[in-house]
């Protein structure tokens, strides 16, 4: 029986942790599949840690001592799933916001599960999102453009680099996780960079979005955006022989 490891970093996320979870646990996956949770707490300093610690008898609790970053937590959760991961598991990141459903794990999942890819995007922007304010359509604007320069780094014809959801095959991620160094929300072009050098196909799969706002709790700055670039700009070279 095959497994879904879903790796949620977590840092401060009191109000829509336990919300989350509740879209998580009974979220359908396709027949046979199960789910393991591993969440990563990136030194969060409000009521985060105390939730943590009722889930610990149900769900894998990885603590980092210091604040590091969405991408160093990422990292950690990666590493520890695939401590446990069989070839014929995925591995998939969730946020802790509500940004994203988990009902979508199901189409997600059934590229790999077909055969038809092993890695897995999913993709916000199409007929199926449109950005209702202008600080949304800023927000997507910012994306598409960051994608478009990933795109023409790395040779893929992708929508949204910059989804959270993205899933591999446990095979997969073993080979690229040694290749990931970026801490903050450069994790996202260094993946992408780093599948591209292994030669993976990425399948993109549509996905529900509903956007927070800072007020709301949303983290990115604009200053990731540069990160953002200067991943791009350097993609994985020099590093473990990869990239050009």
């Amino acid at each position: 029986m095959p497994t879904l490891h879903i790796v949620i970093p977590v840092y401060n996320e009191e109000a829509t942790l336990l919300d989350c979870l509740g879209r998580v646990d009974p979220a359908a996956l396709p027949p046979s599949w199960s789910k393991n949770l591993i969440l990563v707490n990136d030194a969060s300093t409000d009521g985060t840690p105390s939730l943590l610690n009722t889930l610990a008898t149900r769900h894998t609790i990885c603590e980092h001592d210091r604040n590091s970053g969405k991408g160093a937590a990422i990292r950690t959760g990666f590493a520890r799933a695939l401590e446990d991961a069989a070839d014929s598991d995925a591995i998939l990141v969730q946020d802790a916001d509500l940004e994203y459903n988990p009902a979508d794990y199901a189409k997600l999942l059934e590229p790999i599960e077909l055969g038809r890819a092993r890695v897995v995007f999913g993709t916000r922007f199409g007929p199926h999102y449109e950005p209702a304010t202008f600080a949304l359509r800023l927000h997507a604007f910012g994306n598409r453009l960051l994608t478009e320069l990933s795109n023409w780094r790395t040779g893929l014809h992708l929508t949204d680099m910059e989804c959270c959801y993205k899933v591999f095959a446990a095979p997969v991620l073993r080979r690229i996780l040694p290749m990931l160094r970026e801490d903050r929300f450069g994790i996202e072009p260094e993946i992408t960079a780093a599948i591209a050098a292994v030669g993976e196909r990425i399948e993109e799969v549509p996905v529900s979005y509903h956007p927070r706002t800072i007020g709301e709790g949303k983290k990115i700055k604009w200053s990731d955006g540069l990160s953002a670039l200067r991943v791009i700009r350097h993609g994985v070279r020099n590093r473990t022989g990869f990239g050009s």
